[in-house]
């Protein structure tokens, strides 16, 4: 969608994306629903609300269509819509917006009480009100939000207290969606004004470095930036690549034990955060030396970590961290054009987070793979089916490119024959279908902004990758299998968590088979067959019970995104049918294939390095010569492994040692195999 429209273009576009998305087969979701989905994702890359649940409810006096709540449970945020299906944009009246916020209001009444017992232990909802019961001695901030894609005139909204918690309301109506939108930044701007907020400026050094930016460094106090942190959250920290992940690491541990117990090294000890702005209000005292007043566009691109430690040591119970004696060295570059913002603010964020391990440099549409998918999608066509019309699946790689293309049909009967013959699917599907095939079904279940940055953090570790009409033609495949498996467990009626149990679902039948499964068959047909349906039917029940049945009574949604549930899906016994069986692709055919010899020897090697290739020529040649087969028919691995791990085999046949090198990559290969699921 251009950000050149007008309010009136911008809402036709909006609401042809609440139509398309209603072509989702959800059990028991209304319009409204499916509105909250669309505007919530939104507001989710506005860094409004991180993993918001989709969560319908209603009963007499109460609504949910969303919630999220943070991992300390001491904020919570809750969703209720106020749709209107009509194509022609239309106000909503105050009354309106009052009674959908009242009905929001006696929900968490409810849930923090006795609303959980009201629901199967299996159901969306019950994770919801049980979560706020369990915890509602944490809950601290309740965040109400009226969602609508109507207008809705200004309406002051006071805050409530209910026991501990500090009730807040917000409503976001489609003009505050365009403003948004039409900003550049798919966020709110955040402007501070020290001395308003906190009666107090900041002294600064200042440096004009060039016409495109403008240096400032200045000391902030620990206090202020914790107060910063507890109004703005995420919002601060939108551009940055790395996501706090609370007090696990070593760092985050070492920033935890300055600030308790030695608060006032914490200068000398940290390096402090790196930030960008749009524009800075300087004052000067009675000398000429520059204080900072306002901050407009303040974004904290290196030193979330910091940040968000000093905030949870002001929010820690019995803590004795004096804030006020701790200080943190502020980097601010002020980017003085707006069209250099997208381009420059990247990249400080890239090279100031240089000494991380992972980059997550680029969550881009215009990442080259992003761009090479979509190429693809607009000129591949699968194979016709039975006379019928062939398809050409619809690559998204940007907001607002299917309805800008659907827009451009007349009639309602062109715009649903040009949906049947472009089926969409967007960046964060692509990243679903991928991680789920890889078996990384615990990445899928921590929601679509989550799984994608973990899909392009493993596509960069995984260096260059062949996309070619191969690849997209078994992306497709995997999307056609993960689309039925909606459908089917859809009709299972298992009550909720569906989103996870498709994603298990079809992860452990990718463990099981090795990831067999015949995508070339999926789309020379354009279906799945019936054994894998009914194997899919079969699956997802073993499945059920596992990830509705977390340990301890932990919480299920938690549970889905943790690595031993997934290891407790793994482990399960479970067989595959005959039938499914018969259609895998066969590894036992050997392999036509002439890999050069390498054999550097073995001189000089240490003791590790000895062991390593001593279990290399442990494992028979007839398994590197089937694991070669099945990477090869799969498509897993790169031509180079495929190669060695062939070379490999050839070597042991001969009674000859690989070299480490070899060696060395051979087991990795190895290794990586048995974990997808390969057995000789």
């Amino acid at each position: 969608m251009k950000q050149s429209v007008s309010l009136l273009e911008f809402y036709n576009e909006f609401f042809l994306q609440v139509m398309l998305s209603k072509d989702s087969e959800t059990f028991g979701w209304s319009d409204e629903d499916f509105f909250a989905s669309v505007i919530l994702d939104y507001l989710e890359e506005a860094g409004e609300v991180e993993d918001p649940i989709i969560c319908p409810y209603r009963d007499r006096g109460l609504q949910l269509n969303g919630y999220s709540i943070s991992e300390d449970c001491s904020s919570v945020d809750i969703f209720v819509s106020i749709f209107i299906n009509d194509e022609k944009l239309q106000s909503v009246a105050k009354n309106e917006v009052d009674a959908a916020l009242k009905r929001a209001i006696q929900l968490y009444r409810k849930a923090i009480n006795d609303l959980y017992a009201s629901f199967e232990h299996d159901d969306d909802t019950y994770e919801f009100a049980f979560t706020l019961h369990k915890n509602k001695k944490s809950i601290k901030k309740v965040r109400i939000t009226a969602i609508t894609n109507g207008l809705v005139k200004s309406i002051p909204l006071n805050n409530i207290f209910i026991d501990d918690a500090e009730i807040s309301f917000n409503v976001w109506d489609i003009d505050r969606l365009y403003r948004c939108f039409i900003s550049g930044k798919m966020r709110e701007t955040i402007e501070i004004d020290f001395f308003e907020k906190f009666n107090t400026t900041i002294d600064c050094l200042e440096n004009v470095c060039s016409d495109k930016y403008n240096v400032y460094l200045a000391i902030i106090n620990g206090e202020i930036l914790a107060r910063l942190y507890e109004e703005f959250g995420p919002r601060l920290l939108e551009r940055n690549v790395r996501s706090f992940l609370q007090v696990k690491g070593a760092v985050n541990k070492g920033i935890r034990d300055t600030l308790k117990d030695s608060p006032d090294m914490f200068l000398a000890y940290n390096n402090g955060i790196s930030v960008t702005a749009e524009s800075i209000e300087i004052i000067r005292d009675e000398n000429g030396r520059p204080k900072i007043r306002k901050i407009r566009d303040m974004q904290i691109v290196n030193g979330g970590q910091t940040t968000a430690s000093i905030y949870n040591a002001k929010q820690e119970k019995k803590s004795s961290t004096d804030l006020s004696q701790v200080f943190v060295q502020m980097k601010i570059s002020v980017i003085n054009s707006a069209e250099s913002m997208d381009d420059i603010v990247p990249k400080i964020s890239e090279y100031a987070n240089t000494q991380n391990k992972i980059q997550m440099a680029d969550f881009s549409a215009n990442d080259p793979f992003h761009r090479k998918i979509e190429e693809l999608s607009r000129t591949i066509w699968a194979p016709a089916q039975g006379g019928s019309k062939p398809q050409n699946w619809f690559y998204e790689r940007a907001r607002g490119q299917y309805s800008d293309m659907l827009s451009h049909e007349s009639t309602p009967l062109r715009k649903r024959q040009f949906k049947e013959q472009h089926p969409l699917f967007t960046k964060t599907d692509l990243a679903k279908f991928e991680n789920t095939w890889d078996q990384l079904p615990h990445f899928v279940s921590e929601g679509a902004q989550k799984n994608f940055k973990r899909f392009t953090i493993r596509l960069k570790e995984r260096g260059s990758v062949k996309i070619d009409a191969l690849y997209f033609e078994h992306l497709i495949s995997r999307a056609i299998m993960f689309r039925n498996a909606e459908k089917l467990v859809q009709h299972q009626n298992f009550g909720g968590y569906r989103a996870n149990i498709v994603t298990y679902s079809l992860a452990l039948l990718s463990y099981k088979s090795a990831q067999r499964i015949d995508l070339n068959r999926i789309w020379r047909e354009q279906r799945i067959s019936e054994a894998l349906e009914n194997e899919i039917i079969s699956v997802s029940k073993k499945v059920h019970q596992i990830i509705v049945n977390p340990p301890g009574g932990a919480n299920i949604g938690e549970w889905c995104k943790n690595s031993k549930c997934w290891n407790a899906v793994k482990e399960a016994a479970y067989d595959l049918s005959e039938d499914f069986e018969k259609e895998l692709i066969s590894v036992a055919r050997p392999l036509n294939h002439h890999a050069e010899e390498h054999n550097s020897g073995i001189n000089n090697l240490n003791d590790s390095e000895r062991i390593e290739i001593e279990k290399v020529k442990s494992i028979d040649s007839a398994i590197w010569f089937s694991m070669a087969r099945w990477a090869k028919e799969t498509n897993n691995f790169q031509t180079w492994q495929r190669s060695l791990i062939f070379t490999v085999g050839t070597l042991i046949g001969r009674d000859k040692d690989p070299s480490y090198k070899q060696a060395h990559q051979a087991l990795k290969v190895y290794e990586e195999s048995i974990e997808k699921g390969f057995s000789a």
